[in-house]
């Protein structure tokens, strides 16, 4: 397991000392790293090795040690199956961005970190990795060093590292009642040592969850994301669909699921509290995303909303609600970083970031938009495409529920799909049908974007049809490793 981890950390790092020829060697280079760690995944997934793999030791019976269970290989699969594409996405993107030296090391060793996360055996070690992704993103997010990327990055560490300080203090609490730092389905709190101290520990897990939720932009603390849009477009697709955003809402499964446990969580006040965070975050994402004329700021917005789409299924705290959390996970990610490909490839082809500079664009990039047409279906959650599914999952869930929110949990879902469609669909129309008196002369030269970004584009249309029509062995494998959730 340490290998998949160190492997593109090591050779990330290698990048600007090797004395490339030319700039297709170090891409070769790259997606080769890329893609073998990939495979190597893979074989790990399919083969899941029983024991532990201990790094290190720190003090006592703390480790950095990885340990591949059910929740892991949901987290990994998603990284190692996206990075290889996004990486190819961006060899073009970053053509004329400039530094590429530096910004594909700190890509290549994000992977690494991500990785660590997923593998992690107990808390301190995925909090170790969760502190070093912050670390490692922060370079690429100030990448193009404008005033607004700077401005951007320090917002994004200030509330990464308040963040920080909260899940340390639920770390140190879960070190010091629970039965071991390991993470353990159903929970580690040792009866014991909580007896008594009930509401000062419901207390540290609301901590907790508003500590990790920075990085899932949960309101109030969803600022710094769309402000990081400033960074080149491959960096935030994978901020805001695979690497940054999803190691929050994964991290905040496994304190809820493996640390605190549902038994002693559920019917508190605890649940009450975050649910009303989780609720609103859905709402008020949707809505600043309807009024966002930016449009990767509207995308950002609407991946705030959509993240509280898992957060809810967390805090449901039911067997139906992590089914729910994990489809979503999955199923967003592939939606999110799908659309914004496409707004990346529409600021490269065309250099406009604007709503209102999209009219006609429909015409001259069609491949592009009507996959971004197809995208927002998706997070729509239409029929046949894989964002039904998903939402499916957690209303049933919400229903399924004695908790008197779950059900204004379920309106605000369906008041996020109608906002969805309406900040959606306003762009697929302003690009395919401009009016009659629109000048296309003012679109010329402008056309679809190479074959290194449309690959993706193409096999993520693929996945979302995949899922939507034929989801039923993944929601499977996710209701057995629900299975433990009483």
């Amino acid at each position: 397991m340490a290998v998949v981890i160190l492997l593109p950390i090591l050779f990330g790092v290698l990048i600007p000392l090797f004395p490339f020829k030319n700039r297709a060697q170090m891409m070769f280079y790259i997606e080769t790293v890329v893609l073998v760690n990939s495979l190597l995944v893979l074989c790990l997934l399919l083969n899941r090795p029983e024991q532990a793999f201990v790094l290190f030791r720190l003090n006592g019976n703390l480790s950095i040690s990885f340990q591949l269970d059910g929740l892991g290989t949901v987290f990994a699969g998603i990284v190692s199956a996206l990075w290889p594409l996004a990486t190819l996405y961006a060899f073009e993107y970053m053509k004329h961005e400039g530094h590429e030296t530096y910004f594909f090391m700190f890509y290549t060793i994000t992977y690494g970190i991500t990785l660590g996360i997923a593998f992690s055996e107990d808390i301190v070690t995925m909090y170790c990795f969760y502190e070093m992704l912050t670390l490692v993103t922060l370079p690429l997010i100030m990448h193009t060093l404008s005033r607004e990327a700077i401005l951007a990055s320090r917002t994004y560490l200030y509330y990464s590292l308040g963040g920080a300080a909260f899940a340390f203090i639920g770390m140190i609490f879960i070190l010091n009642y629970g039965a071991t730092a390991n993470f353990v389905p159903g929970g580690v709190l040792d009866p014991a040592k909580t007896a008594g101290s009930e509401n000062l520990l419901l207390l540290i897990y609301v901590l907790c969850f508003l500590g990790f939720s920075v990085k899932t932009a949960m309101w109030p603390f969803g600022a710094w994301l769309p402000k990081a849009g400033v960074a080149p477009t491959p960096v935030t697709a994978l901020l805001h669909a695979v690497a940054v955003v999803k190691a929050g809402a994964f991290t905040l499964m496994r304190i809820t699921y493996y640390s605190f446990g549902t038994e002693f969580l559920r019917g508190t006040w605890a649940q009450t509290v975050l649910m009303v965070f989780v609720i609103i975050t859905i709402v008020y994402g949707c809505s600043r995303a309807l009024k966002e004329t930016h449009f990767k700021r509207r995308l950002a917005y609407s991946t705030m909303s959509n993240l509280s789409y898992i957060l809810f299924g967390v805090v449901l705290m039911s067997p139906l609600g992590l089914v729910g959390a994990l489809s979503h996970m999955v199923f967003h990610a592939v939606m999110k970083i799908c659309s914004f490909f496409c707004a990346g490839a529409v600021i490269y082809k065309t250099g406009r970031n604007y709503i209102h500079e999209l009219n006609g664009l429909g015409r001259k990039m069609p491949r592009v938009f009507v996959i971004f047409a197809i995208s927002g279906f998706a997070l729509m959650g239409v029929p046949g495409l894989c964002g039904f599914v998903s939402k499916w999952n957690l209303a049933k869930a919400a229903l399924a529920s004695t908790h008197p929110l779950a059900v204004i949990g379920v309106a605000a879902l369906l008041i996020s799909a109608l906002l969805t469609a309406i900040y959606m669909l306003t762009i697929v129309v302003r690009a395919f049908f401009p009016g009659r008196d629109f000048d296309y002369s003012s679109l010329d030269g402008i056309e679809d974007p190479g074959w290194m970004m449309l690959l993706p584009l193409v096999l993520f249309v693929i996945t979302m049809f995949l899922f939507g029509l034929h989801s039923a062995p993944l929601i499977r494998a996710f209701t057995q490793l629900a299975a433990f959730v009483k």
